[in-house]
């Protein structure tokens, strides 16, 4: 089974986060005109029971607020890179329910339960990707669902035509532009390449032991949605 990422640019990877977090919100919402905040919604409403929620890879904490505003009693947010969870406690309301976590994720500093966890864009740069499912399985409560927002690999002739013309053209010159970091958005470029399939993905997945609900492309056809259960 194919993996994800190379393990051995792990502190780069991080650090490279570290220095585009104070314009990562910014580049997001012009890279996608918007359309991202409404695929972040579209996961948060396939997860069904907001309890306790984990936000994997959280980044900037956009998706820890969406879970909060969709009715999460609490939310763990985990992600490798400091500097992206300071910007995003900034924007915490007072009191939020939210507990920020400093980890990675093939190794989780938490141990749940949570009735239903997310990853928005974040597992294409952990180097196991299995490690990390196994991860979240282990944190889960039994039924519980586990939605995945990612760019994975395409496999389409028009999805691949789209991911070149993104890859190539606006991802390093527009998000270069916004963070005056053209070697950061290069990396990520590059990180749509060389990722899964969705199709290893779920199968990937599925050797974890989750069942896969749902597994589509979005539209554009640059971004897809796996939602996955623990039995």
């Amino acid at each position: 089974m194919p993996q994800a990422g190379d393990p051995g640019r792990g502190p780069q990877v991080r650090e490279m986060f570290d220095r585009i977090a104070p314009t990562y919100d910014l580049a997001n919402r012009v890279l996608s005109m918007g359309i991202d905040t409404i695929w972040r919604r579209h996961a948060i409403r396939s997860l069904g029971n907001l309890g306790p929620c984990l936000d994997l890879c959280a980044g900037t904490l956009d998706l820890t607020l969406e879970l909060l505003d969709a009715g999460a009693t609490s939310v763990t947010a985990v992600d490798f890179s400091p500097e992206m969870l300071e910007h995003g406690k900034k924007r915490l309301p007072e009191g939020a329910p939210v507990t920020v976590v400093e980890g990675d994720a093939q190794a989780l500093p938490v141990d749940g339960p949570f009735s239903a966890a997310i990853c928005g864009f974040g597992l294409r740069n952990v180097p196991d990707n299995a490690a990390a499912l196994g991860e979240v399985y282990r944190v889960l409560s039994p039924g519980a669902h586990f939605a995945v927002l990612e760019f994975f690999k395409p496999v389409r002739a028009d999805a691949r035509a789209f991911h070149t013309v993104f890859n190539n053209v606006v991802l390093p010159n527009v998000g270069g532009l916004i963070s005056g970091d053209r070697a950061a958005y290069s990396y990520l470029a590059d990180s749509m390449v060389t990722y899964l399939t969705r199709e290893d993905f779920d199968a990937l997945a599925l050797e974890v032991g989750f069942e896969v609900l749902s597994s589509a492309e979005l539209i554009p056809p640059v971004a897809s949605l796996v939602v996955l259960r623990k039995p």
